[in-house]
């Protein structure tokens, strides 16, 4: 997520704190300090969370995300992006040994029902999308792509939306499964996003259950799930086999770890103990602004990775 832009003749102060940080990055790198070392599990940062350390250039936040020791990294935009970055984007990753994340499959309809209706238009639109997103897949070689089914139909009962929902799954994932690519689905918290169909986890794990497929997953994502109902590490456990993805943000706030309510280093070593090798999604902003909130970030990942 592009979380703010990048503004342009900064104060000379600001750019010398800026690249006294970088520096020091850079150092600790040379050093084989912290930063040098993997992670123990895949977290994925996103375009924008180190531009201030990185510069703007795509290419260049990469090799300071792996600098720093991310193996992963996701983009929700990537859909968006031009063809020829998003294969470069795939190369560059490729080259430093990272694997790529999540992007948004689809145009997410946050005000109206979509798939909970069951009505042919919104349905073939949806499959258009997934179409072409696996075109996208292709170029910048992902394998995970964001779902989220849409608004409550408040017309139909619960079971007939649900009932609806996984018959376009199955679709999709018929279109999906010939190249061994995943849509995870995402439930969301119903303080954020008001009206939604898909907001616990064991909602998601019973859709899941129903298509049946190895291209349809949960997003698990810690941040909405504390919100929703808490609860985390049971549920994590009962719907396990159905996870394919999880993302994190600490609450209150959505920042980094550390700055909220949910022990992290709890959370992770659980993750790691179950011999987890997929990715974390960093969906969330920096508490702090600037270079050195951004190496507030690094320091908070490295601080709940030392289990």
């Amino acid at each position: 997520m592009e979380r703010r832009t990048f503004i342009k003749n900064t104060a000379l102060t600001a750019g010398l704190a800026a690249s006294s940080t970088f520096v020091k990055a850079e150092n600790s790198r040379r050093e084989g300090g912290s930063n040098a070392a993997p992670f123990k599990l895949k977290y994925a940062p996103h375009f924008g969370m180190f531009k201030n350390n990185a510069g703007e250039d795509h290419i260049d936040q990469i090799k300071f995300m792996a600098d720093q020791g991310f193996r992963a990294m996701e983009d929700n935009g990537m859909r968006n992006r031009d063809e020829a970055l998003q294969k470069k984007i795939g190369e560059t990753m490729a080259e430093l040994g990272m694997e790529m994340g999540v992007f948004v499959a689809h145009t997410i309809h946050w005000k109206e029902p979509s798939l909970t209706t069951g009505k042919k238009d919104s349905r073939e639109a949806f499959l258009n999308d997934i179409r072409s997103s696996i075109e996208v897949a292709k170029r910048c070689n992902a394998k995970w792509m964001t779902v989220v089914p849409g608004h409550l139909d408040l017309r139909q009962d619960m079971g007939y939306q649900t009932t609806n929902v996984v018959e376009t799954l199955k679709q999709a994932s018929g279109l999906l499964e010939p190249f061994g690519l995943v849509m995870v689905l995402e439930p969301l918290n119903f303080y954020n996003h008001p009206g939604l169909f898909l907001t616990k986890a064991a909602q998601g794990f019973q859709v899941c259950k129903a298509v049946n497929s190895p291209s349809c997953k949960i997003l698990f994502d810690i941040y909405h799930q504390q919100i929703q109902e808490g609860n985390l590490l049971p549920n994590i456990e009962k719907c396990w086999d159905e996870i394919g993805y999880f993302q994190i943000g600490d609450n209150p706030g959505r920042k980094e770890p550390t700055t909220g309510e949910i022990n992290y280093k709890n959370v992770f070593k659980y993750i790691h103990e179950r011999e987890w090798d997929g990715i974390m999604g960093m969906e969330h902003g920096n508490s702090k602004k600037g270079a050195e909130g951004e190496m507030a970030v690094i320091k908070a990942y490295r601080e709940v990775d030392n289990f």
